[in-house]
Parts: C-alpha cells; sequence; structure tokens
C-alpha cells in the first residue's frame, strides 16, 4: 500500500470524502489502493477523509482501522482532515458518502469552505424526509452556486456495493450518472479499477431513484427471511418490487431501462439477498420479532431504507402511483402491523394480470 501521508501526490486530482462509514472507506481505498492491472495505477487521486465525530477520526487516523468494517486497512496516504476548511482547501472533488438525512446538515456546515469549482460525486442512496430531495438535488440547494457562474459538476454512482467485497477487491460494477457534460465519463475514469468496473449511464434521475428504492424492498425480502416464507415469496417479491419500482421511476421522469441494469435489478438482487445488506438484514430481524427501536439501537451502521420509506410513499401519493409491497414495509415499520399481517395483506390483493412496467 502507499505510504506517502503527503496526499501532494502531482498530476492526480485532489479528492475529499465527506463520510468515514463504510462507502467512504473503500471509495478511499479504491482510489489508493496499488492497482496496477486498472484503469491507472494507484494512488489516482490524493485523497483527504472528513468526519463528524472527531474521536472516530482520531481512532481511525492513529489505527487506520473502523469498527464500521473490519478486516479493512486505510491506506497510509489517506489523510484524516483535523478540521473543516483543511478537508475542503483546494480540493477539486467531493465524494459524499454521508446518509441521506444528514447530507443537508454537514453541507449547511461545510458550504463555506467548498470551493467554486469543485466537483461532487454522491455515493449515498435515500430521499430526503419532507423535501423528497434525491442526494444530488440536496447538495445542489445548500449550494445555490451563482447562476452565472459555470455549472458545477454533479453526479452519481451507484449499484450493487456491499462494502465488505468491495473492501477485499471483490469483482464488482457500478454505474455513473450526471447531467453534467463528461462528467459521468469522469467518474468512471477516477473510479474504474481491475476489480471495480464502472458504466456510465445519462439517467441521473433513474440511477438516484433505483438506489433508494431498493432499500426499502431490501426490508420487505428481508422480512420474508425472519419468517421463513421461503425463496418463492423472496423471488416474487423482487420481481414485483422492481415492478413498482420501475412505476414510480417513469412516472417522476427516469428511464424505465435503468431500473433493468446495474443500478436498478442488480443492486435490488445483492441487497436482499446478500447477509450483509443492512436494510435486508433489519428486515430479518424485525421478521424473526425483533422490535424496530431495539435493532436500531444495536446496530453500528445507519439503515437508508427507514427512512427512505416514508419518502418513497409520500412520492407515491405525489405521483398517484401504486406501491402495494412500500405500503407494506411502511405499515410494519410506523404503524405497528405484524409482519404476518403485512404478508397476508399483499397475498390477499385482488387478482390482475402481471404488469411489469
Amino acid at each position: 500500500m502507499p505510504t506517502d501521508n503527503s496526499n501532494q501526490t502531482p498530476n492526480v486530482p485532489r479528492v475529499c470524502i465527506l463520510g468515514i462509514g463504510q462507502m467512504g472507506l473503500v471509495c478511499a481505498g479504491a482510489l489508493t489502493m496499488p492497482d496496477p492491472q486498472g484503469a491507472g495505477k494507484a494512488p489516482r487521486a490524493g485523497v483527504s477523509m472528513w468526519g463528524y465525530d472527531d474521536n472516530e477520526n482520531g481512532i481511525l487516523a492513529q489505527t487506520r482501522k473502523s469498527d464500521r468494517l473490519p478486516n479493512f486497512t486505510l491506506p497510509q496516504s489517506v489523510r484524516i482532515a483535523l478540521s473543516d476548511a483543511e478537508a475542503l482547501q483546494d480540493v477539486d472533488i467531493i465524494v459524499n458518502a454521508i446518509p441521506v438525512q444528514f447530507i443537508r446538515s454537514v453541507w449547511e456546515r461545510l458550504a463555506p469552505h467548498i470551493p467554486a469549482g469543485a466537483a461532487v460525486i454522491s455515493v449515498a442512496k435515500g430521499i430526503e424526509n419532507n423535501t423528497l430531495l434525491r442526494p444530488t438535488q440536496i447538495i445542489a440547494d445548500v449550494l445555490q452556486d451563482d447562476p452565472d457562474a459555470k455549472p458545477r459538476a454533479l453526479g452519481c454512482m451507484s449499484g450493487p456495493a456491499i462494502a465488505t467485497e468491495l473492501a477485499a477487491c471483490l469483482p464488482a460494477t457500478m454505474a455513473a450518472a450526471s447531467d453534467h457534460p463528461g462528467f459521468s465519463e469522469a467518474i468512471q475514469k477516477l473510479f474504474s479499477t481491475s476489480w471495480l468496473r464502472i458504466y456510465t449511464n445519462p439517467d441521473l434521475i433513474g440511477v438516484e431513484l433505483a438506489g433508494a428504492t431498493k432499500n426499502v424492498i431490501a426490508i420487505a425480502a428481508g422480512i420474508i427471511d425472519g419468517l421463513g416464507a421461503g425463496f418463492n415469496a423472496k423471488s416474487a417479491l423482487l420481481a414485483r418490487g422492481l415492478a413498482e419500482t420501475t412505476r414510480l421511476g417513469e412516472a417522476m421522469g427516469a428511464q424505465s431501462k435503468t431500473f433493468y441494469g446495474i443500478a436498478g435489478a442488480g443492486d435490488l438482487a445483492t441487497t436482499c439477498f446478500s447477509p450483509e445488506g443492512r436494510n435486508r438484514s433489519c428486515g430479518e430481524a424485525l421478521g424473526k420479532g425483533v422490535k424496530l427501536d431495539q435493532y436500531l439501537r444495536d446496530s453500528l451502521c445507519v439503515v437508508e431504507g427507514i427512512a427512505t420509506t416514508s419518502s418513497v410513499m409520500d412520492l407515491a401519493e405525489k405521483y398517484k402511483v401504486d406501491l402495494p409491497i412500500a405500503s407494506a414495509v411502511h405499515a410494519v415499520l410506523f404503524e405497528h402491523m405484524d409482519p404476518v399481517d403485512a404478508i397476508a395483506m399483499l397475498m390477499s390483493r385482488q387478482l390482475r394480470d402481471e404488469q411489469v412496467e
């Protein structure tokens, strides 16, 4: 691994990763770990990281380890910033790895230090409560860039991304999307390695929405696991869940094909079947009778799908889209419905033709 801790490698972009959770850590690793067979030899960027908790920052800086991602060692070349100003000074690219419901408060705090020309890549998955904004929309809303200035490049990267697998450099693919000309390709070039293949996708709405809604379906998949309802039920859930999230995406202006690609079906399958998927694991615990409050108290990581479920139901009402699975998850999470009754509610719906969009 690189040992240069100066973070001033010449001829590479300066990147600040906001968030020292699982995704922030693996992004730092992807940008700095040696990869001579990849798209570019590492380090492909000079990387610094910013975390909200000073104590956690200090531990990570000293040990290069985090309880959030055991067995991963942060490369020595990654600098842990000691202040807001230091983290963002002269950076070219900011990677947003902040959980969605905290993006606004973090970016409001950091806004005075963000360079006008810095591009932004979000790897967060969710929909903000109340505003119903996607991650890149929240960031744009906070920054309120001068309309007469050169437009800031905003984009996202999403797809099947179980952090422990990415940390181990196991083969993976993700999609990069942006409305800014050429920025998807820039993200692709920056993050592609011999083990991480990045595809470009012009559908920013669809990629972000697919990443958010799959977490809601994953909670339902976990409930099925917890109840022991079987693989038939789980596979049917994935198919019908994909259909309803696609309907919502189309109503919001996304392309339906995005939901059948890496950022949609690919991410959905991984999240619903991996034993390490946070949203699936939460649903499994609920299916086994664990109370939501108790589960969240014991969890080290944010379960994005919980808050996103509330936002998705608000979007369904706004766009007049029927989302029966999301409705059932909402009832379990927020209306104290027994998971068994939620399954029964779905199975007793009126018989109809199958619709896949």
